[in-house]
């Protein structure tokens, strides 16, 4: 049993802190200010390897796995996690359906732009009325002659505003329940598909996120992945690999909140001494430290057990809960060590405790979660 990287992966994630340093570091405030999201960086993405992380290398992507995902969105969400949030979900969620579900002709179009940094994708799945119940969604796809007309709308979709590329998830056959539900891929500027309001969001706010409406939208029958009522069981197994992205988002989160409250309790004086120098200070980051550990290593055991080609449902649940716990615990604790300062944006920790929530919520909350794992082990 492995417990650490090996020289290649240490190397990725060497280049991915580099990057995000250089990169990202300078313009957190400014992106999250803004409610920005940094396209303009889209060819740095691609350079650095970012766009088509599982994809092979025949398809223009990096040939990776999930353990090398998992540190690379780790370091991306240690210095800014709105951008890794959306590189996971390019990653995981639209470039991984495709990947997983797609026909070769379909790999073949889409791919390669993808992967290659040309295009970006997004993931259409949760509704205004439906999120952890999704096959309640109320969008439909209805045959017409060579393919089917979408009607209806997504919520809550990450990179929706400038994706290239979405998978979306619609009834097919509303009798079937689970088996009634298709995937499509729908191009950007398709007749009859917009993106809607963008979302004021508390944290992430540089992670793109907006509704997507589908007015009488034509999809040729050779955008159908798979063949109808198939798609919930590809969703269930996109999820099982983007729960291990979400996983290592929030280690990501929770390790650049335990080191701005490192450094800053090394720095802060009291009563004539760091704080640092406090038992009340140091169990808080000794704890911080275990938890983010322990994080990373449920993290880790589930992206390897992924590369070995074992199914991952309860292990990606079980990294995803406990690290999106600890993720916002530690950012919490962090803003405790800062005191006053925690509460400004002149310091890193409230943005880290704002962005942590999502990981909660986000592709499954925790109480989800906590449904799947249970339903695995009772299996047992």
């Amino acid at each position: 049993m492995e417990f650490e990287l090996n020289e290649d992966q240490q190397q990725i994630k060497q280049s991915i802190r580099e990057f995000a340093e250089a990169e990202l570091r300078p313009h957190v405030m400014e992106w999250d200010e803004a409610a920005h999201f940094p396209v303009e960086l889209r060819p740095k993405f691609a350079d650095v390897g970012l766009m088509g992380v599982l994809i092979p290398e025949e398809h223009g992507g990096s040939g990776l796995g999930y353990v090398e995902y998992a540190t690379i969105i780790d370091e991306l969400a240690r210095v800014d996690p709105s951008i890794a949030l959306a590189i996971a979900a390019h990653n995981s969620l639209g470039v991984g359906h495709i990947f997983i579900a797609g026909s070769d002709a379909q790999k073949d179009k889409y791919l390669a732009p993808l992967a290659k940094g040309e295009h970006f994708a997004a993931w259409g799945l949760t509704e205004p009325s439906s999120g952890s119940d999704a096959i309640s969604m109320k969008t439909t796809a209805v045959r017409r002659d060579g393919g089917w007309v979408l009607n209806g709308s997504k919520n809550f979709i990450t990179n929706a505003t400038f994706a290239e590329t979405t998978v979306a998830l619609a009834i097919t056959d509303r009798a079937a329940g689970s088996h009634g539900i298709s995937a499509f891929i729908i191009e950007r500027g398709t007749k009859g598909f917009s993106v809607a309001k963008k979302e004021n969001k508390v944290g992430m706010r540089a992670s793109d996120t907006a509704a997507l409406v589908f007015d009488d939208c034509f999809v040729p029958n050779s955008n159908l992945m798979g063949a109808p009522g198939q798609g919930f069981i590809q969703a269930m197994k996109v999820l099982d690999g983007g729960r291990i992205s979400i996983a290592a988002l929030a280690v990501g989160i929770a390790q650049g909140a335990y080191e701005a409250a490192l450094k800053y309790s090394r720095e802060r004086h009291q009563f004539g001494r760091p704080i640092a120098e406090f038992q009340a200070i140091q169990f808080k980051l000794a704890d911080m430290a275990t938890q983010v550990d322990a994080a990373r290593l449920l993290t880790y055991r589930a992206a390897a057990m992924k590369d070995a080609g074992k199914p991952t449902t309860k292990e990606s649940s079980m990294a995803k809960l406990y690290a999106s716990e600890v993720g916002v615990r530690v950012a919490e604790e962090c803003v405790q060590i800062h005191g006053g300062y925690g509460y400004i944006k002149d310091y890193p920790a409230e943005k880290y405790w704002r962005d942590s929530k999502l990981c909660t919520i986000g592709e499954g909350t925790s109480e989800i979660q906590r449904t799947v794992i249970a339903r695995q082990i009772l299996r047992a």
